[in-house]
């Protein structure tokens, strides 16, 4: 037995357990930082939240040490069944669960509440490599990416039903996955595509983004078809017919909106267009129109999905990012304050416990959302390089790691590890500068909390206990 557990630490790759270590205790001094009371001067005080992190570090190191003990062809068979009983649990939430910050996201358990949501990113990874990693599966079909997309939706769901958007968004991260593992070029460039119209839908009226989407479909169509005579005729008849119908409608005093009028021409030349595809056997003209019909439909759907699925709460921070609101004092107050606190910082911090704006409470959620704007303010710019350093490293390793797998399952799972961290990482600094809207996800191994920091140590150290097993 002893010599069993010396080989399986022998192989584990101790520089990603050293970023690991370095980013919880640089985590939890910040905490410290961050919430500091001359009342409670001692780090291991349990009754400030930096003393109960470190029992959250303590039990981290004893979870990832029983992840390391156990087989790692437990977490291959039993894949499914973890993810059912996160399904199961995230159910219960919803019936028995307490509300925090508008998300009723949380079990209750005496004074400790655990957040199970934060279990399924890992469970999620690791059904999604079960599903991806039987032999013949290639993504080619789409019975194959339905199986995927049934995986990853159905916690998503369950999750919106808590009204957890931030965590929901996480699931998102899976598409690089799916990429890494051959999925085409052009779905992730129109995945990202529809992301940008959404906030572009958000910032002009319908009319420009209805026509704008149809000059760049036939754009496309005459770079790919190369009739470029056929294109100018085609786009001549759309905007000529739309000019003839406001011209009408103005005479006659109709008061019909000019979107309107631009969706009859549409509406009478798609079928002609789909006829001369059809007819000359373009199939990629077909795809354009497909294209069109599909951004168009998501484009008028925004209106509903910003304003019935999102919180008023999400919906006024995403409008304070994109300029449209500001309220400095209300919802824009987190952002506003940790930017000022980060700036403040400049180049070498005010130094450790000597930050302002963390120490007098400017900044809400300081420990745990916002605890980057800590390092920014305490350790300036070059703390806030050397902590974006250090993520990138990890995330780089984890790369390396993902792709020295010998077996796809432990290679698909490395790759979700590595979308879902790069998410958190990405969008949780983003956001305490202004460029991502706050929707609350914590920053891996540094933010305050529990059940964040044992899901990324579950994340983590199953992925290692692959890569240790794989010299066997």
């Amino acid at each position: 037995m002893t010599r069993r557990s010396n080989k399986i630490f022998k192989w584990i790759d101790w520089p990603t357990v050293l970023l690991y270590l370095v980013l919880m205790i640089m985590g939890w001094l910040n905490i410290y930082a961050a919430v500091f009371s001359e009342d409670h001067m001692s780090i291991f005080d349990i009754s400030q939240r930096y003393g109960m992190q470190l029992i959250w570090i303590l039990t981290a190191i004893l979870i990832a040490i029983v992840i390391l003990s156990i087989d790692a062809r437990f977490f291959n068979i039993f894949a499914n069944y973890l993810y059912f009983i996160i399904l199961l649990i995230l159910v219960l939430v919803l019936l028995f669960g307490v509300e925090v910050n508008a998300s009723k996201s949380w079990i209750q358990l005496g004074s400790f509440r655990i957040q199970p949501a934060e279990f399924a990113k890992f469970t999620t990874a690791l059904a999604v490599a079960k599903i991806m990693s039987v032999y013949g599966f290639r993504l080619n079909k789409f019975s194959s990416y339905a199986k995927v997309g049934v995986v990853i939706l159905v916690p998503v769901l369950l999750i919106i039903l808590q009204k957890d958007i931030g965590t929901t968004m996480v699931f998102s991260a899976f598409i690089w996955v799916l990429y890494r593992e051959g999925m085409p070029g052009w779905v992730l460039i129109f995945f990202v595509f529809l992301v940008g119209l959404f906030i572009l839908v958000l910032l002009f009226n319908k009319l420009t983004i209805l026509a704008g989407l149809l000059i760049l479909s036939l754009i496309l169509f005459a770079l790919i078809s190369r009739k470029y005579r056929d294109t100018l005729r085609f786009s001549f008849a759309i905007f000529g017919l739309s000019v003839l119908l406001f011209g009408i409608s103005e005479f006659f005093d109709l008061n019909i909106s000019p979107y309107k009028l631009l969706l009859i021409p549409i509406g009478i030349g798609v079928p002609f267009a789909l006829f001369y595809a059809f007819r000359h056997k373009l199939n990629s003209v077909l795809y354009i129109i497909f294209f069109f019909i599909i951004t168009s439909v998501f484009s008028f759907s925004v209106d509903y999905i910003f304003n019935n699925v999102l919180a008023s709460h999400h919906r006024e921070r995403v409008n304070d990012m994109l300029g449209i609101e500001s309220d400095p004092l209300g919802w824009g107050y987190n952002v506003n304050q940790s930017k000022i606190a980060i700036g403040s910082g400049g180049l070498t911090g005010k130094g450790f416990l000597n930050g302002t704006q963390t120490k007098y409470n400017f900044v809400p959620e300081q420990s745990t959302d916002f605890i980057f704007c800590t390092v920014g303010e305490e350790w300036g710019f070059v703390g806030s390089f050397v902590v974006i350093a250090l993520f990138v490293f990890l995330l780089l390793r984890l790369i390396m790691i993902a792709e020295r797998q010998r077996e796809s399952f432990a290679r698909i799972y490395g790759y979700g590890v590595v979308a879902i961290l790069f998410f958190h990482v990405g969008v949780n600094i983003g956001m305490t500068i202004g460029l991502f809207p706050v929707i609350g996800i914590p920053l891996p191994f540094f933010s305050y909390g529990g059940s964040s920091l044992w899901s990324f140590t579950i994340l983590l150290f199953i992925l290692l206990k692959f890569d240790s097993s794989r010299m066997d």
